[in-house]
């Protein structure tokens, strides 16, 4: 993991998901989301136009951590560095990915769920992965047995993380940061209300903050 990428997770432990079919719209997310202080974005792979909206964030905001989440092969890992994605997230650990962002001087964080994912994930070198779908998996529990045997790991939960256990979330010592969706709901979203995204990463990193 670069410094810089760890320093930003560190300062503000959220990390927001970003989805649209619309490059505009995505480019409106992102800077909500950036005044309200979270400068670290994940792009999430689930529209057709999201590389394109991967792009336009990228060349837009330079000074964010932008990076690429659901991606799912080697193949795609090449095109959205290609596209300028800053770090890699993954639903699953992928060896061929890790190889490709490895070459490319990139982090990646895979998805692991299970004590042998993340040894296989900790035998390719990796020592930053996200825990997914964490909610469904043993949420803080878990993390709290697989930090105490992978003892120089980090995490970064995603899935079902949301305000109400967020703080549970972050009381681990060994979670680096937590990604979610609830930041950037799809109602206010439509509506153009994306002052709305402003107060959920400023309400996030308060509570944050107090851990």
């Amino acid at each position: 993991m670069s410094d810089k990428l760890i320093a930003a997770l560190e300062s503000k432990r959220v990390v927001p998901l970003v989805q649209s079919d619309d490059p505009r719209t995505a480019l409106k997310i992102s800077e909500a989301l950036l005044k309200g202080g979270l400068d670290v974005l994940e792009v999430v792979l689930r529209t057709d136009a999201a590389l394109d909206c991967l792009e336009a964030i990228a060349k837009e905001f330079p000074n964010a951590h932008v990076g690429a989440g659901t991606v799912l092969s080697a193949s795609q890992s090449e095109e959205v560095i290609r596209r300028g994605a800053s770090f890699i997230v993954s639903p699953g650990l992928d060896p061929a990915s890790v190889e490709v962002a490895n070459a490319a001087d990139i982090p990646i964080l895979p998805g692991i769920s299970t004590a042998t994912e993340l040894q296989q994930a900790w035998n390719l070198g990796l020592r930053t992965v996200k825990l997914f779908p964490a909610s469904l998996v043993g949420g803080p529990k878990m993390l709290k047995a697989l930090s105490s045997v992978f003892r120089d790991v980090r995490f970064m939960p995603t899935g079902g993380v949301s305000p109400t256990n967020l703080h549970e979330y972050l009381a681990v010592p060994a979670v680096l940061a937590c990604g979610g969706s609830w930041l950037t709901p799809a109602d206010a979203i439509a509506k153009g209300d994306f002052d709305v995204l402003t107060e959920l990463a400023k309400s996030a990193i308060a509570i944050a903050q107090k851990n």
